[in-house]
């Protein structure tokens, strides 16, 4: 294999690593929109805390005098930071956005904003503003293949991060629940008609992106240590013009726009020689995609009957 190849095949090994974070953020904007239109801005500040408590939790598990095995240590943490944080966003969705399901749209998106700010400050005054660090749950071993690199810790990224978006996937296309979502997400009036408690959906809808919110922040722990409690910020905003791009309601979308801006953000420094122009190049490749096809690369036009 020639070296630029194997270079490239490195690079794109790094893209899709970081593109499966981004996915897996990117879900949860996708289904809270696909249900309720409402764009949860503090889903970013989710995945923030999703990352300390898995940080918690590793630290707690380590220091066990159990000698727990590593697969038994990383189960643990996912499990425990994919619990709290379901838990994390059912209660912002019941206390927050649930009073204001009848009011202007604006109102959602201001509390959201508030909302993604007091998560932010609340862990900056308990926490500190030290960059903190996960620790590392597996011993990184590094192996090559026909001239590119990787770990395992990229491995295990790469494979649990599948695992979700598969689980999902079935989840929404091949069950009642799904289908209750779907149903929500087409015409939320006529739903409790037939049986279905909305708010029961809507509340398992915000707990199912939350967790996997959470699980992200556990594996971006794994790969990128270094904490703080604004780190959701930008990969929020990411996240967010992944789902656009991918067709924001769409949860196949969702991971394509995923894997397309962890591309953008590993590509551009080495075609542009700079770091500086990432995000002028993500969202100026938004503009364009929303210029000639506004509903994303999957997203449908909705057809609205009068």
């Amino acid at each position: 294999m020639s070296c630029p190849v194997a270079i490239a095949l490195q690079y794109l090994l790094n893209a899709l690593q970081l593109g499966s974070v981004y996915a897996l953020i990117a879900l949860g904007y996708s289904m809270v929109y696909g249900i309720l239109t409402m764009i949860n801005f503090a889903h970013g500040d989710i995945f923030m805390v999703g990352a300390y408590l898995a940080m918690w939790a590793t630290l707690f598990l380590l220091g066990l005098p159990l000698n727990l095995p590593i697969i038994f240590i990383f189960l643990g943490s996912l499990l425990f930071t994919m619990t709290l944080t379901a838990a994390l966003g059912v209660s912002i969705e019941r206390l927050a956005y649930r009073p204001l399901r009848q009011a202007p749209k604006v109102s959602a998106v201001i509390t959201a904003l508030g909302v993604g700010l007091f998560l932010e400050n609340f862990t900056l005054a308990t926490i500190g503003p030290e960059p903190r660090q996960v620790p590392a749950i597996i011993p990184v071993q590094q192996y090559s293949w026909g001239g590119v690199a990787f770990t395992n810790v990229q491995l295990l990224i790469l494979v649990v991060s599948l695992i979700l978006m598969v689980l999902l996937d079935t989840l929404v296309r091949r069950t009642l629940t799904g289908m209750a979502m779907r149903a929500i997400s087409y015409n939320r009036v006529i739903v409790p008609l037939m049986g279905v408690s909305v708010d029961r959906i809507i509340s398992l809808t915000f707990a199912i992106g939350s967790a996997i919110a959470g699980a992200g922040g556990l594996l971006y722990g794994l790969a990128y240590p270094v904490l703080d409690p604004y780190m959701g910020i930008r990969i929020g905003w990411w996240a967010f013009i992944a789902a656009v791009v991918g067709g924001i309601g769409n949860i196949r979308g969702a991971v394509l726009g995923g894997y397309v801006l962890g591309t953008v953000e590993i590509f551009t420094p080495v075609l542009l020689a700079s770091s500086t122009y990432r995000d002028s190049v993500a969202f100026s490749m938004l503009l364009i995609l929303l210029i000639f096809k506004p509903t994303g690369l999957l997203g449908r036009p909705t057809v609205e009957k009068v």
